[in-house]
């Protein structure tokens, strides 16, 4: 069943959603050459703390971490470890905070220090197609109008979109119905309406869009071992279509 908020509960939902941003923010400033994975956790968990949230991930279906930091060719999920960036990586943020029972989720993708041009491009790729899907959110249309948005300019561009995992319905709980995938034709799933709150998530690989699950049972890398590349936001649709609620303010 797909919920539909009423005003208060998207208040409160926002409410948790700017805790997202505000932390993601502050990660900007802190991912740099030498951070190890796990130091980029422990700031997360304190300035969610901080803000009176709690970290959504951990526990949930098992995870392990308050955050997941995905490395190079880690696409989702990876944990976080002793591993040091190096100049040239590129890591992936995904973080969620339950505040106050309500929830919100989002993702970036940060390069570390000067990075090639194909991961530029892939960067940006990744989170210009975020905001084209964004941009199909709009009461009346269905699901899988974002879904073909963002396949068709992630190809475009050279790239391919995972199909193994997808954005999803989010508010009242971490994960809830429909499931968003990033590729699929136009016009179908279910129609989009107004109060429905969606975590849109694009995940596009430089290479082959195929997965491997590593030994840990969490972490998603390409099957190829190229790189990725992860940006989320949690929005709200609303007469006057989609608005972002993890855009820090």
């Amino acid at each position: 069943m797909i919920l539909i908020k009423s005003e208060e509960e998207i208040k409160m939902i926002r409410e948790s959603c700017q805790i997202v941003a505000e932390v993601l923010q502050a990660l900007k400033g802190f991912v740099s050459e030498g951070v190890t994975t796990k130091d980029i956790e422990g700031v997360a968990e304190d300035a969610i703390i901080k803000r009176g949230g709690i970290p959504a991930f951990k526990g949930y279906r098992g995870y392990p971490s308050n955050v997941c930091t995905s490395v190079n060719d880690q696409i989702v999920h990876g944990i976080p470890s002793g591993l040091k960036l190096k100049k040239g990586d590129v890591v992936s943020i995904d973080l969620g905070v339950n505040y106050k029972g309500f929830f919100g989720d989002a993702a970036i993708t940060l390069p570390v220090g000067e990075v090639s041009e194909l991961a530029k491009r892939l960067l940006s790729v990744t989170e210009t197609a975020l905001y084209i899907g964004i941009s199909k959110a709009e009461a009346g249309r269905r699901t899988s109008d974002i879904s073909n948005a963002i396949q068709e300019y992630v190809e475009s561009n050279g790239f391919s979109v995972v199909r193994a995992f997808t954005g999803h319905g989010i508010g009242k709980f971490l994960h809830e119905e429909p499931q968003i995938p990033n590729f699929g034709p136009p016009g179908k799933g279910p129609k989009l309406k107004e109060g429905m709150t969606l975590a849109l998530e694009p995940m596009v690989n430089a290479g082959s869009y195929e997965v491997n699950i590593l030994d840990d049972g969490w972490t998603a890398v390409t099957k190829d071992g190229s790189l990725s590349a992860h940006f989320e936001h949690t929005i709200v649709i609303t007469k006057d279509g989609a608005k972002v609620l993890t855009k820090s303010n």
